[in-house]
């Protein structure tokens, strides 16, 4: 299978100028959401099923049968080579809420975020996340001009407030926000 475009240094530079912010902090961003990049070797866009949002997508109709699917706790992801079979299986349940609850790309956007990130259609913001990491890239831009207080919070490398608000309120769980951090201090070495 063809690989798909990677984002370039230009990529970065336009994204950072159109947020306000410098490169390092999109690179800190693309580095932490999704390390191995924005697709996998097969060409599909990398993902992350998230079985709370189905849950929650689905009113929990689906809880009893498919926990592995439908619960109400974040968790149980399993490894990223599995996701889109997840999907897939959520999808034969009910496709707009799979699709809807799934993270995608290169900046982990959620599907239910879709207009926000300025797509009016769920399908085309998935055709999107398929095209390229210039597409993630687009998306990520218009989710935060959309959402003031999280481009407010990353031009001012408040990683602790990014996190929050782009990953959720258990963030340092994860210690998204200072992954974030190093992230950004290692890319602000390179380009300084």
């Amino acid at each position: 299978m063809a690989s798909k475009p990677r984002l370039s240094e230009a990529d970065f530079a336009r994204a950072a100028l159109q947020l306000g912010v410098d490169v390092a902090a999109v690179k800190a961003v693309t580095e932490v959401e999704a390390p191995g990049g924005g697709f996998l070797a097969d060409g599909r866009p990398t993902i992350l099923f998230e079985r709370h949002i189905f849950d929650r997508e689905t009113g929990g109709r689906y809880r009893s049968h498919v926990p592995d699917l439908s619960h109400p706790t974040p968790g149980g992801y399993g490894r990223v080579s599995e996701q889109h079979e997840r999907l897939a299986r959520a999808a034969a349940l009910d496709r707009t809420a799979a699709l809807r609850s799934c993270s995608w790309g290169r900046f982990q956007i959620m599907g239910f975020n879709h207009a926000l990130a300025g797509h009016p259609t769920l399908q085309g913001f998935v055709n999107a996340m398929y095209r390229s990491e210039g597409a993630q890239l687009d998306a990520f831009v218009a989710l935060l001009k959309n959402q003031p207080a999280i481009a407010k919070a990353l031009r001012a490398r408040d990683w602790a407030g990014f996190a929050r608000l782009y990953n959720g309120p258990a963030y340092a769980k994860n210690k998204y926000d200072t992954k974030l951090a190093a992230a950004y201090a290692k890319h602000l070495r390179s380009t300084g």
